[in-house]
């Protein structure tokens, strides 16, 4: 993607309801996907009133209309469900500022797709936890998150990414790509293999049990990473699940293991020490606990039972997509050095390992507070 013109931000800036004189402008937060500006305006004797800007990145987010659909859709129903049960809508979902068309989203004159939202006051989203009850706090959000769209038709939002979390497919994907072996390098990595064959039914279990009717589809974030809550500057409670491009029909227990994949880890995603990767039990119990009392019940028991299943089967499923992603080249995620994808999936196959051999301890964990 092109980077952003000066003429492109003006032209931007122009098409939005705003309100006031531009007094700043600047890049804002840590994203790699979209471009995000923070505005400052100057309203009279009201002061400043910050906005946020964004670009959307066409080259991931391919259906940019249907994606906001699904933001639209989602926020306005977050909005009556906040008011309903007396908390601060400016602050608890995020806020969209129309174009003046009306629209969600201003198209610019080279095509790119354009957004804002209110800034949300007072609030600060972590890239890494500095605490454990930073974990915790993000879990309770997520889980808030999940019983306030708890009623929301699933089934009514557009899959803007196509077979995101389908890991049955993406199983497919991995064994065509050990078939082809496009750069030759499959005979040195045939360990990683058979670990991925090996677990296939990890890779079917919620295909399986969703073709049943055994599960519910649901409405999931499906990027549920710590920076993605807004935690309140003075009492560090987690108040906005943020980012929202990701919002798709899902499966909760998909979004529960994806914060567990990332979030209890001991080590980082690439780590090449392998003695250093386990899954922290203590920052799993202080998870699941978070999650549980953020969805208060909405959840089926069986869905409940299957949290350690999520924890799994997402870990599984990222380690197969960057093994498969070595041997087809490293295309798809970015590298800084040789074998980088090689050893982000062996970090994900250690940890999926560590997880089987808790297997029994992240269940009693699960029952202590279901």
């Amino acid at each position: 993607m092109e980077r952003v013109s000066e003429l492109q931000i003006r032209e931007a800036v122009a098409n939005f309801n705003f309100v006031g004189r531009l007094k700043s402008r600047r890049p804002f937060g840590s994203g790699h996907i979209n471009d995000t500006y923070l505005l400052v305006f100057e309203i009279g004797d009201m002061g400043d009133v910050n906005v946020i800007l964004q670009r959307m990145n066409r080259e991931i987010f391919t259906k940019p209309v249907e994606l906001m659909e699904n933001i639209v859709g989602v926020t306005s129903y977050l909005r009556e469900k906040i008011i309903e049960n007396g908390g601060d809508p400016e602050r608890e979902t995020l806020n969209m500022i129309p174009a003046k068309d009306g629209k969600a989203y201003y198209v610019d004159s080279k095509g790119e797709y354009w957004r804002a939202y209110k800034f949300i006051t007072d609030a600060t989203s972590y890239d890494q936890v500095e605490k454990p009850e930073d974990f915790y706090e993000s879990a309770v959000a997520f889980g808030h998150f999940q019983r306030l769209l708890a009623d929301y038709p699933a089934e009514t939002l557009h899959e803007t990414i196509e077979g995101f979390h389908d890991t049955k497919a993406r199983f497919q994907v991995f064994k065509e790509a050990v078939a082809k072996d496009v750069c030759g390098r499959a005979a040195s990595v045939q360990k990683e293999i058979d670990f991925v064959l090996s677990h296939e039914d990890v890779a079917n279990v919620f295909g399986d049990l969703l073709e049943k009717g055994e599960i519910p589809l649901r409405v999931t974030h499906n990027d549920t990473k710590l920076n993605n809550i807004m935690i309140d500057n003075v009492t560090r409670k987690g108040i906005c699940v943020i980012d929202l491009d990701t919002v798709m029909p899902g499966l909760a227990m998909n979004d529960f293991g994806d914060s567990i994949r990332f979030g209890a880890s001991t080590a980082a995603e690439d780590e090449t020490d392998l003695d250093k990767v386990s899954c922290s039990m203590e920052l799993y119990e202080l998870y699941v606990k978070g999650f549980l009392e953020g969805c208060a019940g909405s959840l089926t028991e069986r869905e409940i039972e299957l949290l350690p299943m999520g924890a799994k089967v997402m870990t599984y499923e990222c380690g197969m997509r960057f093994l498969t992603d070595y041997l087809e080249g490293d295309h798809y995620f970015k590298i800084h050095r040789e074998n980088h994808n090689l050893d982000r999936a062996r970090t994900q196959f250690k940890l999926v390992e560590d997880m089987e051999a808790k297997w029994d301890t992240m269940h009693d964990i699960v029952r202590k507070y279901q």
